[in-house]
């Protein structure tokens, strides 16, 4: 059995839905953005809009019928973490490097992705025939949501891939701008709900309460927590961990295969296999890059060094609020 037996979906609707959109966007959302910025309330739609989508009550459901078991991989990453990398990594171990798909959500499933139409366009939790048809017998489940909105057990896995909060949101900045188009905030606006519960791509818990929650959870055979620098300056040894904590034992010719594709010129040139919707498809944005840069260190790019010791200073002081013991100067370069 190969990922050539695994349907892929249909995820183009019709171009004219976003054109009638359009409509509305231009006629109503732009002028009251700019109204709302002119009264003191940058930012203010995106909010209203994340209030509505990651509240609590919300997100304790998405797992709420779902039991993991043996063969299911949890990525666990906040957002503008590595997901998609993470996600690849792993479905390569998991098929010994021939994993193939027309989509990334063909094979991979994201319960807690935004909105019913976008969960339609991905694999669904309940549907094991990626498990069924893999050599090992293992699926992957993405989910940005923090430890205490997933099912733990001891028979799945777990992964979770730690950025530097700095480079997260550098990386977040052009991505979402590329959707949201006129409606994205100024950098300062953005790091103002950053710095908040009120981030839009926050999925319910700030980046310390992610990072905390799954550093909880460290010491847990099952459960890898990696650094995404580390990952980046040594993939080789990084995907050997992945490996080992998913039990599975590559040969020398399987790990090049997982190394070359999980590699960022191999990931760039099929990025269009990690876009949630075709390009060109929204008429006020270029859309999603989802595979952009992936650099590491590279956070003057966008944010001066001030802003820099903000995030760092922000984000231990949160640590400690938390009574969490995570590293922040092993996992993040802290700015002086």
């Amino acid at each position: 059995m190969t990922t050539q037996s695994i349907p892929a979906i249909d995820r183009s609707p019709p171009k004219i839905l976003f054109w009638l959109i359009a409509i509305p966007f231009y006629l109503i959302l732009v002028p009251l953005n700019w109204i709302m910025k002119r009264i003191g309330k940058p930012g203010a739609l995106i909010d209203f809009v994340t209030k509505r989508q990651f509240n609590p009550a919300k997100l304790t459901r998405v797992f709420e019928n779902f039991t993991p078991a043996e063969g299911d991989i949890f990525v666990s990453t906040f957002a503008k973490s590595g997901t998609n990398w993470m996600m690849q990594i792993a479905h390569q171990i998991a098929w010994r490097g021939d994993g193939k798909f027309e989509h990334i959500h063909d094979v991979v499933s994201w319960p807690d992705g935004s909105g019913k139409r976008t969960r339609k366009t991905m694999i669904a939790l309940e549907n094991e025939l990626v498990k069924k048809l893999s050599p090992t017998g293992m699926r992957v489940i993405k989910t940005h949501l923090s430890a205490h909105y997933v099912p733990y057990n001891e028979k799945a896995n777990y992964l979770i891939v730690i950025r530097d909060p700095k480079e997260v949101f550098v990386s977040s900045y052009p991505f979402v701008g590329g959707v949201a188009g006129p409606l994205m905030p100024d950098v300062d606006v953005w790091l103002d709900m950053f710095l908040s519960k009120n981030w839009p791509i926050n999925f319910g818990n700030t980046w310390a309460e992610h990072t905390a929650s799954y550093w909880a959870l460290k010491d847990k055979p099952n459960v890898l927590v990696l650094s995404y620098t580390r990952l980046k300056e040594d993939p080789r040894s990084g995907i050997g961990k992945v490996a080992a904590t998913l039990g599975v034992e590559l040969s020398e010719q399987e790990l090049e295969k997982v190394l070359e594709k999980s590699s960022f010129p191999y990931m760039k040139s099929i990025n269009h296999k990690f876009n949630p919707m075709p390009d060109g498809m929204i008429p006020w944005g270029k859309g999603f890059e989802m595979i952009r840069e992936g650099k590491t260190g590279n956070s003057s790019e966008l944010i001066t060094r001030e802003q820099q010791m903000r995030i760092d200073a922000h984000f231990q002081a949160e640590f400690k609020k938390l009574g969490s013991d995570f590293p922040y100067h092993e996992f993040c370069s802290v700015t002086r």
